[in-house]
């Protein structure tokens, strides 16, 4: 887990994952495969969580700038 676009970047190289996120129900930042479902299980049910994924070919700064922007437009996400 990561507090930042920028250190889920370090995070999904090290790790040498596709995509990094940053879950909105949590405010954690991440990197994951592509299609890989973020949540949480509650009495062994999964929630799943809204997440921004984009590739890791983005620098932090373009990150952040389009999840601003989507937030944005879809202010009821």
């Amino acid at each position: 887990m990561a507090c930042s676009w920028s250190e889920a970047l370090t995070l999904a190289r090290e790790k040498n994952l596709p995509q990094v996120y940053h879950d909105c129900d949590t405010d954690i930042y991440g990197a994951c495969h592509e299609g890989e479902p973020q949540g949480s299980f509650r009495n062994g049910i999964f929630s799943e969580h809204r997440c921004i994924c984009m590739p890791v070919n983005l620098s932090a700064e373009e990150l952040a700038k389009k999840e601003k922007k989507f937030r944005t437009e879809n202010p009821e996400w």
